[in-house]
C-alpha cells in the first residue's frame, strides 16, 4: 500500500454530539480553503435509523463506519495538503482504527462540559441526535490520554469564532 506524502495532513474533529464539530469544520475548511467531510454521512442507513429511534450505537454498529472513515481519511490525505473529517471518535479504540495506515492524521478534541453541550443540543432543529443520548455519549467518551500525542484539545466554552480561530491556529502549528 502506498503511503501519502509526508506533507499532507488529515485532522479529525472529535467530541461528543453537540460540541460543534460540523460547524467548526465547515468554518475552518472555508478559512483554510480545503476539503472537509462530515463522517456522519458515511454511517450505514441502519445506524442512522437506530439513532433516530433514540438508541445508541454499539461497537459492532460503529465498526464498518469507522473503517469507511479510515478509508476516506487515507484518500483525502493522498490528494489534499490539509483535510478535515468530523467524527466523534469517543473511544481510544475508535481513534486507533482511524489512525491505521494514516500516519499524518491528527485529532482536534472539541472539549466541553455536559451542561454547555446539552443546552446546544436542545437548541438544535432537524438533527437525528436526541439530547437524551448525550448521557450515553459522555459515558462512552474516553478522553484522550497524555500518550495520544496526535490529539490537540480546543475548549468549546467560548464563542464559535474563538473555537474556529483556535482550531485554525492549532492546525497551522501542527503542519509546520
Amino acid at each position: 500500500m502506498t503511503t501519502p506524502s509526508s506533507n499532507h495532513y488529515v485532522f479529525i474533529l472529535m467530541g461528543v454530539s453537540g460540541s460543534g464539530k460540523s460547524v467548526v469544520a465547515s468554518r475552518v475548511a472555508h478559512q483554510l480553503q480545503t476539503a472537509f467531510l462530515d463522517g456522519d454521512f458515511l454511517h450505514p442507513r441502519a445506524n442512522i435509523l437506530k439513532m433516530a429511534d433514540g438508541h445508541p450505537l454499539n461497537d459492532q454498529d460503529r465498526q464498518p463506519w469507522l473503517q469507511a472513515i479510515n478509508d476516506a481519511a487515507f484518500a483525502m490525505q493522498r490528494t489534499q495538503a490539509v483535510s478535515l473529517i468530523v467524527c466523534s471518535s469517543l473511544k481510544k479504540s475508535y481513534r486507533d482504527i482511524l489512525r491505521q495506515g494514516n500516519h499524518n492524521l491528527n485529532f482536534i478534541y472539541l472539549k466541553g462540559d455536559f451542561d454547555t453541550i446539552e443546552s446546544r443540543l436542545k437548541a438544535r432543529k432537524g438533527h437525528f441526535f436526541k439530547p437524551a443520548m448525550l448521557v450515553t455519549q459522555f459515558a462512552t467518551l474516553q478522553e484522550p490520554a497524555e500518550n495520544e500525542h496526535d490529539v490537540i484539545t480546543v475548549d468549546i466554552r467560548q464563542s464559535v469564532d474563538q473555537v474556529v480561530a483556535d482550531t485554525v491556529a492549532a492546525i497551522k502549528h501542527a503542519i509546520q
